[in-house]
């Protein structure tokens, strides 16, 4: 059977006295892709956050490779192989790509490394090799998800998160950026994916979850997903 990497059980959130997240559980497994789905407010980036160590849950379990994170901050989960590309990309504007991608290896010390794994993002986008000397906030927006992306895996995770790296792109962007969480999946990282497109992220991921209101709803095989008439109803326009 194959390792749990990531377990969440019970997890809430609030904000003041409004709960966010009610109660939830959710898994990942060693090198599995997971989509996480729902519509605008059900919670999703409100998981990813306290996932990552940005918002405090108000009770519930984290664990990650068999470590409780409970009480590990957010630059600890890092240094622990946890990476989070934002919604809205959240590039360093006034840095350059190289710069950009350089910060994600700011946990590391290993030189010839990082120098590799710098050549390997600009083979993975080959875009962000053409325009490493430029500033990244000058980058279209799907430039911008492609830095938010090789700035993430410069740090080597063990678990990428990714937030709604489809939101504002172009159909072809889109396209792109897909195909290389597909590349990256199967190099065997684990992958949480929330994203409103539920149709894209069904077809890349292996499971899925659905969440509404702050509960998950609905969970199974990402195939199953796709084929339950209540997703065809609420997320794919069926």
């Amino acid at each position: 059977m194959t390792d749990t990497l990531l377990e969440v059980c019970g997890l809430e959130i609030s904000y003041g006295g409004i709960r966010a997240v009610k109660g939830i559980d959710l898994h990942i497994a060693s090198g599995e892709l997971v989509a996480l789905i729902g519509s605008n407010g059900a919670g999703k980036t409100t998981t990813l956050k306290a996932l990552a160590g940005l918002l405090h849950p108000a009770r519930g379990k984290i664990q990650y490779a068999n470590r409780s994170l409970i009480n590990v901050v957010a630059h600890q989960r890092a240094a622990m192989g946890i990476a989070l590309v934002p919604e809205g990309r959240g590039v360093f504007a006034r840095m350059t790509v190289l710069e950009n991608l350089l910060m994600g290896a700011y946990i590391r010390d290993d030189k010839s490394g990082i120098a590799i794994d710098l050549a390997r993002m600009y083979e993975l986008f080959p875009r962000l090799a053409e325009r490493k000397d430029q500033l990244a906030g000058t980058l279209s927006g799907g430039e911008q998800q492609m830095v938010a992306m090789a700035r993430a895996l410069m740090g080597r995770p063990r678990l990428l998160m990714l937030d709604e790296p489809s939101m504002g792109l172009a159909p072809l962007m889109v396209q792109k950026i897909f195909e290389v969480i597909r590349d990256i999946a199967a190099l065997g990282m684990s992958i949480l994916l929330v994203e409103q497109n539920a149709k894209l992220a069904l077809q890349v991921a292996q499971r899925g979850y659905v969440m509404e209101s702050g509960e998950i709803t609905l969970s199974g095989a990402a195939t199953e997903l796709l084929g339950s008439a209540a997703v065809q109803r609420a997320y794919l326009g069926a």
